[in-house]
């Protein structure tokens, strides 16, 4: 196996094709560089992203199949549509993105460890520094109970981490983000790799070529009128 090595002291280095990833392990492509904005804004434009532990180099990666869910495909199932309607919660948008990411960045029950390195956090910080990078918040009793971030390019939102406190927070936290992007002319949502999780809630696979023929066309595209992306804790109501 023979990987490109990013120079790390050039930011605006172009990745190699996507097409050159490994097939296993399945989509590894290229090593080091850094996490500058610069380097992490053109990477989620080619459907890259960073993903190590702790005392390995930076490993960049594009998968094929590519995990998406589309935001009107979501599935909601009696229990979290009765979750959403009568749990008495509030939500927001950036609100806490640094508790978000720490939160998701703790240890959990039967997993060794955690991907999201001092470093990452800190490069995510600053890509919501320059409003790239965002956070969905769910409250219970002015508690943050669940969430999750990412980062958004144009009409394409690039899931990176979830948690969950309370029963179903995390999924209310992804069913508003599907309601708000749906609202703002949001296209799709990037959950990277397969999980039956997230099958379950309507996440799909797609070869990775037409991931990046929707990347060329949604991730430079607006949103709804340069609409704003955040709002302030007002659930969105489900359709009837």
């Amino acid at each position: 196996m023979s990987l490109y090595l990013l120079n790390p002291d050039n930011s605006h280095s172009p990745f190699p094709p996507v097409e050159e990833a490994e097939r296993e392990p399945n989509g590894l492509l290229a090593l080091g560089g850094d996490l500058s904005p610069a380097r992490l804004l053109n990477a989620y434009h080619h459907g890259i992203f960073p993903w190590y532990n702790q005392g390995q180099p930076i490993m960049w990666w594009s998968p094929d199949p590519r995990t998406v869910l589309f935001p009107e495909r979501m599935r909601m199932n009696r229990s979290l549509r009765k979750a959403m309607r009568n749990r008495s919660y509030q939500i927001s948008i950036d609100r806490a993105f640094n508790q978000v990411i720490r939160a998701c960045a703790a240890p959990r029950p039967r997993e060794p460890g955690t991907w999201i390195t001092h470093e990452m956090r800190l490069a995510y910080e600053r890509l919501h520094r320059h409003g790239f990078a965002h956070s969905v918040e769910i409250w219970a009793d002015q508690q943050l109970i669940g969430g999750l971030y990412g980062v958004r390019l144009g009409c394409v939102f690039f899931g990176e981490s979830m948690f969950s406190r309370q029963r179903d927070s995390s999924k209310i936290a992804l069913a508003q983000l599907t309601l708000h992007l749906q609202q703002l002319g949001g296209q799709l949502i990037d959950c990277q790799i397969h999980s039956q999780h997230l099958i379950r809630l309507g996440a799909e696979t797609i070869p990775r070529r037409h991931f990046s023929e929707l990347l060329a066309r949604w991730s430079y595209t607006p949103l709804h009128d340069h609409a704003e992306f955040g709002f302030d804790r007002r659930p969105l109501q489900l359709p009837d």
